[in-house]
């Protein structure tokens, strides 16, 4: 049980959201927002240099930081793959709000306030409800036959 509470303890002060410095860009890096996660610690990024990269989540962000679609993070470039990066780090809604403010990002950048609930979205397909009541009918016919076929 000591070894829990001692878990716990040091776990509790990683999760507070605790203010850290702002990290900016460097030679080499570049600033993207995520597009779709790919699993096995990959994911699309759009950059804002304009290329869409496959980024991959380095080891010390796996499990412990969790990216979502729309998040706003820095990634390193590589020299031998324009197409490929790595992530380095994610920034949380007021950090991507301060970039934006020092001009680090576009006025354009959509920074994601929310979270997103993947369990409610339906990939575009909307349900209308049944308001002429045709349905109603068809399960009249259904229950018809059904009666039909107890009778045989």
């Amino acid at each position: 049980k000591q070894w829990y509470q001692r878990r716990v303890a040091i776990t509790a002060g990683e999760n507070e959201s605790e203010k850290r410095e702002l990290v900016f860009k460097e030679h080499g890096q570049e600033y993207a927002q995520v597009l779709k996660l790919l699993g096995n610690g990959r994911l699309d990024a759009q950059c804002f240099d304009g290329v869409k990269r496959l980024c991959h989540i380095r080891g010390k962000l796996r499990k412990k930081v969790w990216i979502n679609n729309g998040d706003i993070i820095l990634i390193g470039l590589r020299d031998y793959q324009d197409s490929k990066a790595d992530v380095i780090q994610k920034y949380n809604p007021d950090e991507a709000r301060n970039l934006k403010a020092y001009k680090e990002l576009p006025e354009t950048a959509k920074i994601n306030d929310a979270q997103i609930d993947d369990d409610n979205d339906l990939d575009g397909i909307e349900f209308q409800d049944d308001i002429d009541g045709e349905s109603d009918e068809v399960d009249e016919d259904r229950n018809l036959m059904l009666d039909d076929i107890d009778d045989i």
